[in-house]
């Protein structure tokens, strides 16, 4: 029954993603703020037809001005529950050829998400930097450290490549903890179990002391936000 489930639910819910993704792109050229309102729809329907109950804890230790959010990644449901309910407006880091989606890569390009170059040593440097001046500019994103869907609901060891941005980009980095969406469906599987509540725990933000060495940054980093998300799992 849950594959079931899982496929009627992409049958229905994937195709209504381009009207939206379409309306998000024609509302920009009135005003790019009514990008955010369009995306957080998207991510509250998606989160709605599942029977999902969201309830979000920490608002208050969101600090001011741009941050960089990382969370674990157990399911497909991470991206709607973030995109719909985490109390700001977020972009998302994507691969570039992800861009080039009709529709969809024109959306995420209007509503100002990052496309990083992951070719070869030079590009990704230069894709690097550009992503760390937006974010400095003002620019808040949310970032999987851990690349990919967890498969057995433990977390992974993380890429290096996300605290590579947050150390230059040098914005308070919010550590955040997804417990629940493994159950409704599970990393690798199409099966959907309705009704599972997901909650989205919100940490202090990390702020790195000064004068540190960029690998000793990152170190530091890595370990501090694997601490913080790992404690909110438990």
């Amino acid at each position: 029954m849950a594959l079931i489930r899982g496929l009627l639910y992409m049958a229905i819910f994937f195709p209504l993603t381009f009207p939206i993704a379409a309306t998000a792109i024609l509302s920009t050229l009135i005003d790019r703020r009514y990008y955010g309102w369009f995306a957080r729809f998207w991510g509250r329907l998606g989160i709605a037809m599942a029977g999902i109950k969201v309830r979000v804890s920490g608002s208050k230790l969101i600090p001011d001005g741009p941050i960089i959010v990382m969370s674990n990644h157990a399911s497909n449901f991470d991206i709607l529950a973030m995109q719909g309910y985490f109390p700001r407006p977020l972009s998302w880091i994507a691969k570039k050829e992800l861009f080039k989606i009709p529709v969809f890569g024109w959306s995420m390009r209007r509503g100002g998400y990052i496309a990083l170059d992951r070719g070869d040593g030079r590009k990704a440097l230069k894709s690097m930097e550009e992503a760390a001046q937006q974010i400095k500019a003002g620019t808040s994103v949310i970032i999987f450290p851990e690349g990919t869907r967890t498969r057995d609901g433990q977390l992974l060891p993380f890429k290096r490549g996300g605290f590579l941005l947050a150390v230059k980009a040098g914005v308070p980095v919010v550590p955040v903890s997804i417990a629940g969406s493994f159950a409704i469906n599970p990393g690798g599987s199409l099966g959907l179990n309705l009704g599972r509540p997901v909650e989205i725990k919100i940490h202090a933000p990390i702020v790195l002391p000064t004068g540190l060495k960029r690998a000793e940054a990152e170190d530091m980093l890595m370990q501090l936000v694997h601490a913080a998300i790992a404690g909110g799992l438990t």
